[in-house]
């Protein structure tokens, strides 16, 4: 628990001094807009190409950390919605609901695999957002648009949000310049290098920015329902399905990783956007930020690995 908690206490001492800087007065709000458009769009990108251009990529391990990681992310949104006329959500409400039972912040997750697994593990990570962000995109504006206040997006142009997704575009060229042989080309390697290793850094110092510490006073039930079923239960499915696909070694990790993170600053700004309770949306993002320092270390370091002594027991494998 000491090991990981001091490897991830860096990564959220930076969100915490993202905090402070904003709070401070000294830049303006529409710089650390411009600091994480500027992440979103070119640092992250960078980050996600440089990365999977020059992984070990093995479909017999990609495939199936994939497949946990995305079977469990489909069950807990069906969940989710399953659960409406019990929480008794409007519309609104089930719309900030569902984004934050199942999205996550990337800039958090790659940031925390870097200090955990290292370059190994980054690799791994890329991975996850592609495996990640296209389908809670797809499935978040999809319940937004279905629940929320306003009409929202048509469906054509719900397709080219996604095909126009910085992130996804990032994944699909990476995994291009990797399958093709090609890798890191000379001159435009090393710059994707140089933009992503300031990605790490920049990315958690808006995450910081972005906290809204006034919404954590409203949410009640559903703010902590969120809270436990992003934070403890989806990272513990997620293991028992990398457990049942046969997943492994740092793959294992990453995927549980990924699936225990914050859900993302981002939601907020599609909340808005689609007619989803922005305020909700706002205390969640802010509470979950919160937690998951305590959470993250502890999901890696004791319920991860309960969760997989229990199932490879003798009784279990019988």
């Amino acid at each position: 628990m000491a090991d990981v908690a001091f490897a991830v206490l860096p990564v959220f001492l930076l969100i915490f001094l993202g905090l402070v800087l904003f709070r401070s007065g000294l830049w303006r709000a529409d710089f650390w807009a411009a600091a994480e458009r500027l992440t979103y769009s070119i640092l992250f990108p960078s980050l996600i190409v440089a990365t999977l251009a020059q992984a070990h990529l093995e479909a017999g391990e990609v495939f199936p950390m994939v497949a946990a990681i995305d079977g469990t992310i489909l069950f807990m949104a069906v969940f989710a919605l399953a659960l409406q006329p019990i929480l008794r959500m409007s519309g609104p409400q089930l719309g900030a609901f569902v984004q934050g039972v199942v999205r996550m912040n990337t800039y958090l997750g790659l940031a925390v695999t870097y200090a955990l697994f290292g370059a190994e593990g980054l690799a791994k990570a890329a991975i996850a957002v592609a495996a990640i962000v296209p389908l809670v995109n797809l499935l978040c504006v999809s319940v937004l648009v279905r629940w929320g206040e306003s009409g929202g997006l048509e469906r054509p142009q719900l397709l080219g949000q996604l095909v126009r997704n910085p992130l996804i575009l990032a994944c699909a060229v990476g995994v291009g310049l990797n399958l093709s042989g090609i890798g890191l080309p000379p001159v435009l390697g090393p710059m994707l290098d140089i933009l992503g290793r300031s990605a790490l850094a920049l990315g958690l110092l808006a995450v910081g920015a972005a906290l809204d510490l006034g919404a954590m006073r409203q949410g009640g039930l559903l703010l902590a329902v969120s809270a436990l079923l992003k934070l403890f239960v989806l990272p513990a499915l997620t293991l028992l399905g990398c457990l049942a696909l046969g997943v492994e070694g740092s793959a294992l990790w990453v995927a549980v990783l990924f699936n225990a993170l914050p859900t993302a600053s981002t939601a907020y700004i599609l909340a808005r956007q689609l007619g989803g309770d922005y305020r909700l949306m706002a205390a969640m993002i802010t509470t979950q930020t919160a937690l998951s320092m305590l959470t993250i270390p502890f999901v890696l370091a004791y319920l991860a690995p309960v969760l997989e002594l229990v199932w490879t027991s003798p009784q279990v494998s019988q």
